[in-house]
């Protein structure tokens, strides 16, 4: 069996510049300041160009969901900071080591310990689950934060923050309960980072004290449709 893949869109920086003006608007309204809070450009599902049209724009931080993807489109322009933002694989973390600037989806002291192998110094985030245990959502309970940021303490790791992922669903309250809780969390344990906030609820976090949002929607449009998995002849 071999697959084939649609291409990506191609991207026209002045769009995406564009975008991120309004994406800078966004957070001016919640209260947020521009010049401070970090906007992580999301490339997941689109190809190299999503990168060079992100640094053209002016971000220098990218973010990946995959260790394939990140792994592809690395290292891309000078000076591009790789944020690895999905459940970490331990098998994948050497490959990964040399390229990433933060792992952001720490959920155990196992994935811990592996990074700090290969990647003595890094810098890290605990993800926390917001959604009270749904299946299939990564993090670290919230219960349990502290006990893992303690254990990590330990390691040649820089932890720096905190990062979640809002409950699945249309509430506002709960994005915003969540990132509060999240935002908590953080001043109890003297933690400066707070990864919270994607396209579509970048002010409920902001408004909670976030200091970066995970911006992928809102900078490329939608993600092309995966193609169909295609039987070729052998």
């Amino acid at each position: 069996m071999t697959t084939i893949s649609t291409c990506p869109p191609s991207f026209a920086n002045d769009d995406v510049t564009e975008r991120l003006a309004a994406v800078h608007e966004r957070i001016a309204r919640a209260g947020g300041d521009p010049e401070q809070l970090r906007v992580i450009a999301v490339t997941k599902g689109f190809g190299p160009e999503a990168v060079e049209a992100a640094r053209a724009a002016g971000l220098t931080d990218v973010g990946e969901n995959y260790a394939t993807e990140l792994l592809a489109k690395a290292p891309g322009p000078p000076g591009t900071r790789w944020h690895f933002l999905g459940t970490i694989q331990r098998n994948k973390v050497r490959a990964l080591a040399p390229l990433v600037d933060m792992w952001q989806g720490v959920a155990r002291l196992a994935e811990g310990e592996r990074i700090a192998r290969y990647a003595p110094g890094a810098r890290v985030l605990i993800q926390v689950d917001t959604s009270d245990g749904l299946p299939g959502r990564n993090g670290c309970p919230p219960q349990d934060v502290m006990a893992l940021a303690t254990s990590l303490s330990t390691l040649d790791l820089h932890l720096e923050g905190l990062m979640t992922v809002a409950p699945p669903g249309d509430a506002a309250s709960a994005s915003a309960s969540a990132f509060q809780s999240v935002g908590r969390l953080a001043d109890a344990l003297g933690l400066k980072e707070r990864s919270m906030g994607m396209s579509a609820d970048l002010e409920a976090a902001v408004a909670a004290g976030s200091t970066m949002v995970r911006i992928g929607r809102a900078l490329f449009g939608e993600r092309p449709p995966k193609a169909p998995q295609l039987s070729l002849p052998r």
